[in-house]
């Protein structure tokens, strides 16, 4: 897995993926600005309803709880969005070490849009039920990796897999390598939360899913 993701970070300099890559981090400033603003609006807002446990979490926060909410919002809110956009980065990586590869099919621009607005109220509702948990600090961070690391590594596999395989085969190589595909998920969201790298991280985790779903798939 380490290896994979070695790999992937050589992959930034690909001329054929660097268009990718200031896409991504223009999007990954983008949603970081616009977390940012719904965050400050959705803890204000919420301060005027008599929520126990809430109005007890912003006062223990204080004013961090807008840096906070945005910075454990954002992995989930990125991947989503720039999931749709990372089709030249796997081309990229399938181009320089499995050229013998045959063209991907890919997934519809309707079925990409689907799957990822899907993902992003999955993770988003998931996210929003872990905040009574910033309450347990030494608690909070295995919960939030262990969450984030299983919805990531699912969803940057299905990103890359189904670009060459149908959902079913998808799904046995997932529970195949289940295991291996949580502690890539784990990695992913450590990345994702890592200030400055989180701005690349998807575009190298995007690399490392390829190197793993092509090892996968023929260890199968």
């Amino acid at each position: 897995m380490l290896y994979a993701f070695v790999k992937a970070l050589a992959q930034l300099d690909d001329p054929a993926a660097r268009r990718v890559v200031w896409l991504s981090l223009g999007l990954a400033i983008l949603v970081l600005g616009l977390l940012w603003v719904a965050a400050g609006y959705l803890i204000a807002t919420l301060q005027f309803f008599e929520i126990g446990w809430l109005n007890t979490l912003i006062g223990f926060l204080g004013a961090a709880a807008v840096l906070i909410v945005t910075w454990f919002l954002f992995p989930g809110a990125i991947s989503a969005l720039v999931g749709l956009f990372l089709e030249g980065v796997a081309g990229a990586v399938e181009a320089r070490h499995y050229p013998t590869l045959p063209a991907a099919t890919g997934q519809s621009l309707a079925g990409s849009l689907a799957t990822a607005l899907q993902f992003l109220g999955l993770v988003l509702g998931f996210n929003l039920l872990l905040l009574p948990f910033l309450l347990i600090p030494p608690v909070f961070p295995f919960v939030f990796y262990s969450v984030n690391g299983y919805l990531l590594g699912k969803e940057y596999f299905e990103l890359v897999a189904l670009r060459r395989v149908g959902p079913k085969e998808a799904r046995i190589l997932m529970k195949a390598n289940g295991g291996r595909l949580f502690v890539t998920g784990v990695l992913i969201a450590l990345l994702l939360t890592v200030p400055l790298i989180n701005l690349l991280a998807p575009i190298v985790a995007t690399a490392a899913m390829v190197h793993l779903f092509q090892s996968w798939r023929a260890g199968r």
